[in-house]
């Protein structure tokens, strides 16, 4: 349990001491979610007078895919590269208890991330509606399944090639998934691919236990949860140690 609570507290400083992705996971979303609620220049859903509302689901749908896939697919990829986890599955640690420091890392991550992002969205003057006990539910099926395309690309790449996806499928999925653009506003063919994406998905599902005209997720959960399943199996399928 000691070398477990120790390499999850490594992670976890690893992560937060890491610039790059201390402003992904934390200074972005934050930068989006003050800017964006106090100029208006995005279109809104019908019905969404306070902009605030219907940002902060997707900005918290945006953390999730920050600390689950880029913190952690660009971390645990240039250890692999760098024969860090070679090294960690010779050790008394193990692979076991490495992968459950990585987990831990990330949800100790979305607590963060959660803490600061809501605390903003209060003081922007957000009034959450619909079944907020479910967001924690939605947002750890996003964790699964951007934690298991993260490690997918860790697994299969090399270290700089991870960074550079890691980074554009980053922007890409945050375009495109309804984070900051509402899906109605989004050309059809365009805004209905988004809806497949976990991205979309995940943004759908908050929207709808956060904010109480938000339509009905529906096949929403559905799709969170074959991406949560699909992405984690894959990259148990093909991860390479080394």
């Amino acid at each position: 349990m000691k070398a477990f609570l120790a390499q999850t507290r490594t992670e976890l400083m690893l992560s937060l001491r890491n610039g790059e992705q201390l402003l992904v996971s934390i200074a972005i979303p934050l930068l989006l979610l003050v800017f964006f609620s106090l100029v208006d220049v995005l279109p809104l859903p019908d019905g969404v007078d306070n902009g605030v509302d219907f940002l902060t689901p997707g900005i918290l749908a945006l953390a999730v895919m920050s600390s689950a896939m880029v913190s952690l697919g660009i971390g645990t990829g240039f250890e692999r590269q760098y024969k860090v986890l070679k090294r960690l599955g010779s050790t008394p640690l193990g692979r076991p208890r490495w992968v459950s420091a990585k987990i831990a890392m990330v949800l100790c991550l979305l607590v963060i991330q959660s803490i600061v992002l809501v605390s903003a969205a209060f003081a922007l003057g957000w009034n959450p509606a619909g079944s907020p006990a479910l967001a924690p539910v939605a947002m750890l099926l996003g964790a699964a399944a951007f934690a298991g395309i993260g490690l997918l690309m860790a697994g299969t790449l090399r270290g700089t090639l991870t960074l550079a996806l890691a980074n554009g499928l980053y922007l890409a999925l945050l375009l495109l998934g309804g984070m900051i653009i509402p899906f109605d506003t989004m050309p059809g063919p365009i805004g209905a691919f988004g809806k497949l994406l976990p991205s979309g998905a995940l943004s759908r599902v908050l929207q709808a236990t956060l904010r109480a005209d938000a339509a009905p997720a529906g096949s929403a959960w559905i799709i969170l949860a074959v991406w949560a399943v699909a992405a984690p199996c894959a990259a148990i399928r093909f991860f390479r140690w080394e």
